[in-house]
């Protein structure tokens, strides 16, 4: 029987190098943690942290905390007072912008302070500029290390990474539903499927996104409001996305009377006259109403880099028949309510044999309460991460 040999990196590396690893591992993970605090916050940027090291003390450290704010290696540099970095090292964990976005490019102020070594998890995603600033950086005489925590960098930006390389929103598929796969009996009943605690988790999840979108039926049935009810000071609702491909909605859903400072869009395919929405959003008729693609894209067009995709059956359907969604998050709860017409999960005429189901890797399970979550992402042939 074959067994695991685990390496000591001293057997394959210098001293030296072994503690660089390790400190790079360890200042890595602080910005990364910084980065994480603004989650939510960003977009469309990345979310980005730096910590400003020398001789094992940190001597500045920040993060991007909105769009039009500060980038993290100002906010780091600025923390240090001090105009040059001489004999420090630099972690951060997206590479240095090196354009002109909402704010001057970091590579030139790098370029001027001089840091003896910068230390950089992922390059920018963005294909029209990945890498150039790394090159800028080793032009002027820097010593620049790429891929420290990169898995990890990955993850922590997969919301930029989807919206910069394709144009179109990191969508995540929610549900909550009986052991048995129903989201409501057969009477249509979902009041409540989950227990509180992942209703606060779903809440959590609103607060974190750009958008969220649901189809008319479940507006009609639940008369759901999709507001994000935390108790945070910086709370926000997302833009409420609501499909109506066949005619189902009327002005008296709560959602279109709201106080939120977010706006409801209502997406069709033909003009009935939506005076009581914000906006609509007229897209080309696909399978089982709206065009989910045309709507990602229109979304992208809009700085919509991240969506919630609540449901219900149908609409969930219809966004892995269109194959939008990159990640699942299903909540699952401890209770069976049968009936051959009690609604599911994801509805829509599914796949024929086994091995056309859709699959997902890097699989994770939570307790949350007394409920289950299981979230995965969907098995792309381009993956995102």
């Amino acid at each position: 029987m074959c067994k695991l040999a685990f390496i000591n990196p001293e057997d394959l590396y210098s001293d030296q190098q072994v503690f660089f690893m390790s400190q790079d591992i360890r200042y890595m993970s602080h910005a990364l943690a910084l980065a994480a605090r603004a989650k939510g916050r960003t977009q469309p940027n990345p979310m980005v942290g730096c910590v400003i090291v020398r001789d094992g003390v940190i001597l500045g450290e920040g993060y991007h905390k909105r769009a039009g704010l500060p980038h993290a290696e100002v906010e780091a540099l600025e923390a240090t007072g001090m105009s040059t970095l001489d004999g420090a090292t630099l972690y951060v964990n997206l590479e240095p912008c090196s354009h002109q976005g909402r704010t001057p490019p970091c590579v030139d102020l790098l370029c001027k302070s001089k840091p003896s070594r910068i230390v950089i998890a992922i390059e920018d995603p963005n294909p029209l500029i990945k890498g150039q600033g790394i090159v800028r950086l080793r032009d002027a005489g820097i010593e620049v290390e790429v891929g420290v925590m990169e898995r990890e960098a990955r993850l922590l930006n997969e919301v930029f990474i989807k919206y910069i390389t394709t144009g179109m929103p990191f969508v995540t598929a929610k549900c909550a539903m009986t052991l048995d796969g129903k989201i409501a009996t057969h009477t249509g009943h979902s009041r409540w499927v989950t227990g509180e605690d992942a209703r606060h988790k779903v809440h959590e999840m609103r607060n974190m996104v750009d958008g969220i979108m649901v189809g008319s039926r479940t507006i009609m049935l639940d008369d759901s409001s999709l507001t994000t009810r935390l108790d945070y000071p910086d709370k926000r609702d997302p833009i409420r996305i609501v499909l109506d491909g066949e005619a189902y909605l009327d002005r008296n859903r709560r959602v279109f009377h709201l106080l939120s400072n977010a706006p409801t869009w209502v997406a069709v395919t033909e003009d009935r006259g939506y005076d009581f929405a914000d906006d609509v959003l007229f897209l080309p008729e696909g399978p089982g109403g709206v065009d989910m693609k045309a709507l990602m894209l229109e979304l992208g067009r809009r700085e919509i880099s991240s969506l919630l995709i609540e449901g219900g059956g149908t609409t969930l359907a219809s966004a892995f028949e269109s194959e939008i969604v990159d990640k699942v998050c299903f909540f699952i709860a401890p209770k069976i309510i049968g009936g051959r017409d009690a609604v599911t999960a994801v509805e829509g005429e599914g796949v024929a044999v086994m091995d056309d189901a859709i699959q997902l890797t890097d699989l994770r399970v939570d307790r949350v309460g007394e409920d289950i979550l299981v979230e995965g992402y969907v098995v792309k042939e381009s993956p995102i991460l």
